[in-house]
């Protein structure tokens, strides 16, 4: 619930703050756009569950669900990394907008709300591998603040969505892996 509400208050924050995309409120959502924030989504909410999981740790448990969540949205970047080696191949330049970096720092600022709800859950459990713990916390902060800020960018196109949203949820992850673990250490 913690993590999910956590969610929800960056869902809020991009709907108040920025708005959310001229598509949703006209109820036309582009397909693009619903199957990458689809993505992200269950991405944030298989990672957190994994988290959550880590922190009570007991025998025979599977923690491995994250993994599947993980392929499936490497997608997106893999997607657009072909796109712009197919575009290169034809002489053509692959074009990367700058503007995707309001995206990358939104994502991963969104995200920390639900990292510390996260490592807040951390702290009172007992994870016996406290870096794979940074690691999957990274991943649901960086996955679920990208999922909100999707709420509120216009761009539809996998070579963006590829790049800057998924780029905002591996800068996540590698943050997460390098400061959680000494943040939940007992």
């Amino acid at each position: 619930a913690l993590s999910l509400g956590a969610l929800l208050l960056c869902v809020l924050i991009v709907a108040l703050a920025a708005g959310l995309r001229p598509d949703i409120l006209a109820g036309q959502l582009d397909p693009v756009f619903l199957l990458s924030s689809g993505l992200f989504l269950l991405l944030a909410i298989a990672s957190s569950y994994t988290v959550i999981e880590m922190s009570r740790p007991h025998v025979g448990g599977h923690r491995d669900g994250w993994i599947w969540a993980v392929a499936t949205t490497a997608l997106l970047p893999a997607s657009a990394a072909l796109m712009a080696g197919i575009a290169w191949l034809r002489g053509a330049t692959p074009v990367v907008e700058l503007q995707g970096i309001s995206c990358l720092g939104m994502g991963i600022a969104l995200g920390m709300i639900v990292g510390l709800a996260l490592v807040f859950w951390l702290r009172k459990g007992a994870a016996t591998s406290p870096e794979r713990a940074g690691l999957l916390t990274g991943l649901a902060a960086g996955s679920s603040g990208i999922f909100a800020f999707a709420l509120h960018c216009p761009h539809n196109d996998i070579a963006h969505i590829g790049l800057w949203h998924g780029l905002a949820v591996a800068v996540s992850a590698a943050i997460g892996r390098l400061i959680v673990p000494h943040a939940i250490r007992w």
